[in-house]
């Protein structure tokens, strides 16, 4: 049996002739860049979201390189972050010349740990300290960091948060969603997230407007009239087909989202009752299983398995990001980071989205079990 670690085809025929709909009103109309489409977009992640405010970008990646930006980050400015992340994140920091600040996981969510940004702020000499300007907590695998003790600590330290959300489009934390929190949630819509599109695309989300202002600035080159330009900007715009396309999906998101959750709650039960390390909810979030990862001991010897017997199964970080050459000159090394470098070596995703059949469900989980 083959089982794809994601099947976008099979998401694909449940709204092929909408999106072939959309698409070719977008193409009839012939406004590619900035139209309608992206304004309605915008307005509707803003009331999904629950957040005022919201602007179209580029990429995910742009979307946490512009908040930075408009956050003030620059040049020799830190920004505390997770080293177990995609490398996006903490690229966003490097690109405005500022400098990431690695500080270790919690073992059962994989989120940065709130306790090691306190530790770091109350051990960092004076000088570091100053420089230390946001936070950066990434909602990984689509489960909310801990926002709250994360805010506690960001305003004891005057830090700005900016909030990775690309994974977590829909998760939420004591009733408010992933990208509330901080001065901007940034999403992500390449084609793998639980909401993509056909291409890369991004978004981010403000409850000032003021920020959002500055954002939308920023992504058309520092203009906000044409040809005259108030500062260096980007060229990061959300093209109109993408905009149509994220339309249609962000409709069903919800639906997809509890179909994730139901694989996830028949892998919990199947894997707690054979001791496997199953992905711990923090208490008060709601987990959008962007990815279903498990624990295991032999994880490389797994995935082979796995994969041999049709599974799509993969491994998400196998370098954490201060381990990663092009840091070599903050001066981490091997055992700088414990945790994040102990589950770097363990963690195995397995596929869990909604189009899962019974059938595959149950071959995927007496699939681990066999192994182990």
């Amino acid at each position: 049996m083959e089982i794809p670690l994601l099947d976008l085809k099979a998401q694909y025929g449940q709204i092929k002739d909408e999106i072939a709909n959309v698409m070719n009103s977008v193409v009839e109309s012939q406004y590619f860049i900035m139209s309608e489409e992206v304004s309605s977009l915008e307005n509707e992640i803003s009331q999904y979201t629950e957040v005022p405010f919201a602007a179209g970008v580029a990429s995910g990646t742009d979307a946490l390189i512009l908040s930075l930006k408009a956050a003030g980050i620059g040049e020799g400015d830190r920004v505390i972050t997770t080293p177990f992340t995609f490398f996006a994140t903490s690229e966003a920091v490097s690109l405005l010349g500022a400098i990431p600040v690695f500080v270790d996981i919690d073992p059962d969510t994989f989120n940065i740990d709130p306790e090691k940004i306190e530790e770091f702020m109350e051990k960092a000499s004076l000088d570091v300290k100053n420089t230390v300007k946001a936070v950066l907590p990434v909602h990984l695998y689509g489960q909310c960091a801990d926002m709250k003790r994360i805010m506690e600590i960001a305003d004891k330290y005057e830090l700005q948060i900016v909030e990775d959300c690309c994974q977590a489009i829909g998760a939420y934390q004591d009733g408010e969603q992933a990208g509330s929190f901080g001065i901007s949630g940034c999403f992500s819509f390449f084609p793998s997230k639980n909401l993509g599109g056909f291409g890369d695309g991004g978004m981010i989300i403000s409850n000032s407007s003021a920020f959002i202002d500055r954002i939308k600035k920023l992504r058309v080159h520092g203009s906000k009239e044409q040809y005259i330009h108030d500062e260096i900007g980007h060229n990061s715009r959300l093209d109109s087909l993408q905009a149509a396309i994220l339309r249609v999906k962000l409709k069903r998101l919800n639906s997809w989202l509890d179909g994730r959750r139901s694989v996830a709650k028949r892998y919990d039960k199947a894997f707690s009752e054979k001791g496997i390390a199953i992905p711990k909810v923090f208490e008060g979030n709601i987990h959008t299983y962007h990815q279903y990862t498990i624990k295991v001991e032999d994880r490389n010897e797994m995935l082979k398995y796995l994969n041999d017997k049709g599974i799509g199964a993969r491994v998400y970080y196998p370098v954490p990001l201060h381990l990663q050459p092009c840091y070599k000159s903050l001066g981490y090394s091997i055992g700088s980071m414990p945790v994040s470098e102990r589950t770097s070596e363990k963690v195995i995703s397995l596929p869990v989205y909604p189009e899962l059949t019974d059938e595959k469900i149950e071959y995927v989980i007496n699939t681990v079990i066999g192994f182990l």
